[in-house]
This record gives C-alpha cells, sequence and structure tokens, in this order.
C-alpha cells in the first residue's frame, strides 16, 4: 500500500488497523503522480492496481470500497488467476 500521508501518520494507522503489510509514505507525491492517481486537491484517489511480477498492470479497480477492500481484492486475485501463498 502506498499513501501520500507521511511516515508517522502511516504508522498510526497501521497500528489501529493491526496492518500486517507495509504502507509506503510518498510524501512528494511522485509515485502518485506517475500513476495518475493524484488529485486535484493534492490527496491520491482510492485506486488499486494489480501488478504481475514483470511490472505488467493486470488491473485497475477505480470503485474502491472502504468496508469491502479486502474481500473484493481476493476475489479479484481469485479473478485474475493469482495464485495464493502456502
Amino acid at each position: 500500500m502506498i499513501s501520500v500521508d507521511n511516515i508517522e501518520d502511516n504508522t498510526k494507522f497501521a497500528q489501529m488497523h493491526e496492518a500486517d503489510y507495509p504502507i509506503l509514505s510518498d510524501v512528494k507525491k511522485e509515485i502518485a503522480n506517475a500513476y495518475g492517481v493524484l488529485g486535484v486537491t493534492g490527496m491520491a484517489r482510492r485506486w488499486t492496481f494489480y501488478i504481475a511480477p514483470d511490472g505488467k498492470i493486470l488491473y485497475i479497480d477505480k470503485e474502491v470500497k472502504p468496508q469491502s477492500a479486502g474481500p473484493d481484492m481476493v476475489a479479484r486475485l481469485g479473478a485474475l488467476n493469482v495464485a495464493k501463498r502456502k
């Protein structure tokens, strides 16, 4: 996950939600800008990019719903035939 928030805010968010994955800080907004998700207000749109190991973008979900994002990701990964980790 990448956020335009600073490291301190991302750390608090991760702790609050007991995240078991890294949250990267893009405070210069270079990555958000490169992926076309930076809005006019300077905040990143909430999109999910599904990227293959070779760097190819397999799918972009532009309608992420925070309340169902986890199950939605699992379903999309299944539809993309991404193998589960063992």
